[in-house]
């Protein structure tokens, strides 16, 4: 006779330990649509106070953003296959631009980009052709759990 092993459990995640899973990643991806094609890329960011900031270069990405800038952002811990965390951000995309007035969240974005990798938007920078900084602001924030059967 063999035992049979408890289900997995599935839960939604609390509202601060989602923005807990955001603030220590550093890697997503970031899903949009244009003229009904659907695109998901990976991006860096940081997490501050109901923002996702990051950078990026000039491409299509930025084309279809500027049509339509309300998109998706999803994170994920996994630690096997139930036995994860994944965060989902529905929001708007806005092109940080201190000329257009966004200058304190632009300065923010900055700093906090600096801090996450150094030499950011300086001669040292390791991704240089990412000059243009972007945010997404949170409007909708969801999360689930799996956790293995039998484990608290």
């Amino acid at each position: 006779m063999t035992a049979t092993k408890p289900a997995p459990r599935f839960s939604d995640l609390r509202d601060a330990d989602a923005r807990a899973l955001l603030a220590r990643n550093h890697v997503g991806r970031l899903a949009f649509s244009y003229r009904d094609r659907v695109d998901i890329q990976p991006i860096h960011y940081v997490y501050d106070n109901g923002w996702l900031l990051g950078r990026t270069g000039v491409g299509s990405k930025l084309v279809r953003l500027a049509h339509h800038p309300w998109c998706a952002f999803e994170v994920d811990e996994i630690h096997g296959p139930f036995h994860w965390d994944s965060v989902v951000v529905h929001g708007s995309f806005t092109l940080l631009d201190p000329k257009l007035g966004s200058s304190d969240l632009y300065a923010r974005a900055i700093e906090r980009l600096q801090q996450f990798i150094p030499g950011t938007f300086t001669d040292e920078d390791p991704a240089p052709e990412r000059v243009i900084p972007f945010a997404v602001h949170i409007d909708e924030l969801s999360g689930r759990s799996a956790r293995p059967g039998g484990e608290c």
